[in-house]
């Protein structure tokens, strides 16, 4: 599912369950890896959203990119084996912890709330337009993965 081979460290992984929750012990990506991985994929695609699967507000941005028919890629970070790390990067990036995160051409520009904003202003399209040659893509990548 993810293309980096970095990313399956996870099998030397394993997880500790405490009060309910998962959380990951872990070698996987380290900080410097996992900030070269969000920057790889913001560099290389015009819209990119770091989003978990069951918020609402991911799902938002995500219909406003899909409304306008604009490609984009999807980094579900729930479904990610370094997902908590790599919201950590975005957080120390961004200086937001929530999601969803999404960028275009590079910048990040907020949230599900901030990208529908920006659409009903007229505001997004013109953001998408900006984009680098490089990053133009004619095949729609909503697809989820992070590939």
């Amino acid at each position: 599912m993810f293309t980096r081979s970095c990313f399956y460290k996870s099998k030397q992984a394993y997880q500790t369950l405490r009060m309910g929750n998962f959380t990951s012990s872990a070698p996987g990506l380290s900080g410097s890896a996992c900030t070269q991985f969000v920057q790889d994929v913001v560099s290389s695609n015009c819209v990119v959203i770091f989003s978990k699967t069951t918020c609402p507000f991911c799902k938002m941005a995500k219909n406003v990119f899909n409304e306008i028919g604009a490609a984009y890629k999807v980094v579900e970070l729930d479904e990610h084996n370094d997902g908590r790390r790599l919201q950590e990067t975005l957080v120390q990036m961004t200086g937001a912890r929530t999601v969803p995160r999404v960028f275009i051409n590079g910048q990040c520009i907020g949230g599900g709330t901030d990208t529908k904003q920006l659409h009903q202003q007229g505001k997004l399209l013109p953001l998408i337009e900006q984009c680098r040659p490089c990053c133009l893509s004619t095949i729609p990548e909503g697809s989820g993965s992070a590939q």
